[in-house]
């Protein structure tokens, strides 16, 4: 095995880290490495999304139930978890969408929220981290939020004279967004269910798919095999009950199949403070190098 190496990966809500990566964080666990999910917000604000939890007696204890999934999930990828305690923001509906509540994560002033991270990151001492993309994987506050913050993090943990009451300075080596609802990869799967007969839920989806906005697998420099973890990975995602319901469109795909067509996840190298070669099967090239050098 090699050295232990740690990676990070930061998360707006509670099930983002199953629904996301799951996969390739079980890989590097079993690999003998330590993860950590960093998820910022509680996720108060969510809906019940399963019709089974649907009762009364969850929606009134949905925040405390919310933590119980994510301690669930955490132990199903054997990760290290922290709460980054920011509340919430909601994803306002509306034309023009009403403004965002005070006091919520998408709200507070940026240096707060980056300070905790880079706390944690100070902590934990990262080689590796991955956030979401500039648009947040899709446009919620606090997705968006959590990508200003990890980048913000990212650049600020190694530098002594930023956040000087957060921690000794450590300087994480690479830094990766997640890209996991691509067109492509939509299309590859829709075809291969309809050619075996099988009904498809992507027809709608890809119906919709605005032919003018880019397909985030155009930016992926990384793909990062991990197809015999897809069990444990859809695992977690069960285990957040209240918004993941079992007979969705999440598992429409069998598991063999996916593991013939598209058996990694997939990344983009954002930030890299050692040598590598692009394209990349592994978030840790470069890193072995440096940090065993």
């Amino acid at each position: 095995m090699a050295d232990k190496l740690r990676l990070m990966t930061v998360h707006a809500h509670p099930d983002d880290e199953s629904s996301k990566g799951a996969a390739t964080t079980a890989r590097y666990v079993a690999e003998g490495h330590d993860v950590m999910v960093v998820t910022c917000t509680g996720g108060e604000a969510g809906s019940i999304l399963n019709p089974a939890m649907d009762r009364p007696e969850v929606a009134e204890n949905l925040p405390e139930i919310r933590r119980q999934e994510m301690a669930e999930a955490a132990k199903i990828l054997g990760v290290q978890h922290r709460w980054l305690g920011f509340v919430d923001s909601g994803l306002p509906e509306g034309d023009p969408p009403p403004p965002l509540p005070e006091g919520v994560f998408a709200t507070t002033p940026i240096e707060v929220s980056t300070r905790e991270l880079v706390k944690v990151m100070r902590e934990f001492r990262p080689h590796v981290v991955i956030t979401y993309d500039e648009n947040g994987g899709y446009p919620h506050p606090d997705h968006i939020r959590c990508h200003e913050i990890s980048v913000a993090a990212f650049d600020a943990s190694g530098d002594p004279d930023l956040y000087q009451d957060a921690g000794e300075p450590w300087q994480p080596l690479k830094l990766y967004y997640s890209h996991g609802f691509s067109r492509k990869r939509m299309q590859v799967f829709h075809d291969a269910l309809l050619e075996r007969g099988m009904e498809s839920p992507y027809g709608e989806w890809l119906a919709k798919w605005d032919p003018s906005r880019p397909d985030p697998d155009e930016r992926v420099t990384t793909r990062v095999p991990c197809g015999e973890y897809f069990e444990q990975r859809d695992d977690a995602l069960r285990a957040h009950a209240t918004q993941i319901d079992p007979t969705s469109r999440w598992f429409a795909v069998p598991l063999d199949l996916q593991r013939e067509l598209w058996p990694h996840e997939d990344y983009e190298l954002v930030r890299s403070l050692v040598d590598t070669t692009l394209p990349e099967d592994d978030l840790f090239s470069g890193v072995q190098e440096k940090v065993c050098a």
